[in-house]
């Protein structure tokens, strides 16, 4: 369809013997919100990692903005249009703020500069700019995190557990701006969430995953009446 941004068809994906990913298939549209749910170990962060080609898949097609991906590297992939925020945020605790930005660019030319939106959208880190990345608090980090994987303007982001060890306050904050990204500027996003609350407050459509399978879909407006928080209680 031409306003999917990202289609994924029967998308299986192994770990030595084991069979992690099983037949998925989903599409993304511009400015929606996908949440991916399901209990730990059913193959959510491994599905953004096969996304992203930092594993690789066992067979299925990726097509981003109507061209296929799965042939190109992790790099290639950032330079197509995808961005990665992953679980635990992995920002490098040595480098300043501005120098974890500068690396969000590292598959862009020499000369790209800091887009200053990414100061507009987390204030907290114009203000820390020469600060080590290691001396953030946590919430401070996954907002570094995040405007790393925004650097070099993404179509689809995909987002692992932001909400992970973060103070309330900065889930509200991280919440506002995922919604912004989306809605206002037409970003795709992928949020794999385990804080159901805050995913059925932001999903556009989720997904429900057990085994390495798509069990349930629908809209977010739906998931109460579908039962969805007490299929992830089972």
């Amino acid at each position: 369809m031409a306003d999917e941004l990202l289609q994924v068809e029967d998308l299986h994906q192994h770990y030595g013997g084991s069979h992690i990913l099983r037949g998925l298939s989903f599409a993304l549209k511009p400015g929606e919100i996908t949440v991916v749910l399901g209990r730990n170990g059913v193959g959510k962060t491994t599905l953004l990692k096969s996304l992203m080609g930092v594993v690789p898949i066992t067979s299925g097609q990726l097509t981003l903005a109507g061209e296929p991906i799965n042939k190109l590297k992790t790099h290639q992939r950032v330079r197509a249009g995808l961005g990665y925020v992953p679980q635990g945020r992995e920002i490098f605790g040595r480098l300043s703020v501005i120098e974890n930005l500068q690396m969000g660019l590292s598959s862009q030319p020499a000369s790209t500069p800091l887009p200053v939106e990414l100061f507009e959208l987390f204030p907290v880190l114009a203000r820390m700019r020469a600060r080590r990345g290691g001396d953030l608090s946590g919430g401070q980090q996954q907002q570094l995190a995040i405007a790393r994987a925004l650097a070099p303007g993404p179509k689809v982001l995909l987002l692992d557990e932001p909400t992970e060890g973060i103070q309330p306050n900065v889930i509200q904050e991280i919440g506002r701006v995922i919604k912004h990204l989306a809605h206002d500027k037409g970003l795709s996003v992928v949020l794999v969430e385990q804080f159901y609350d805050f995913a059925e407050e932001l999903a556009d459509q989720y997904l429900l995953m057990q085994r390495g399978e798509i069990v349930m879909r629908g809209r977010g407006a739906d998931m109460a009446a579908d039962g969805v928080r007490e299929r992830l209680a089972i």
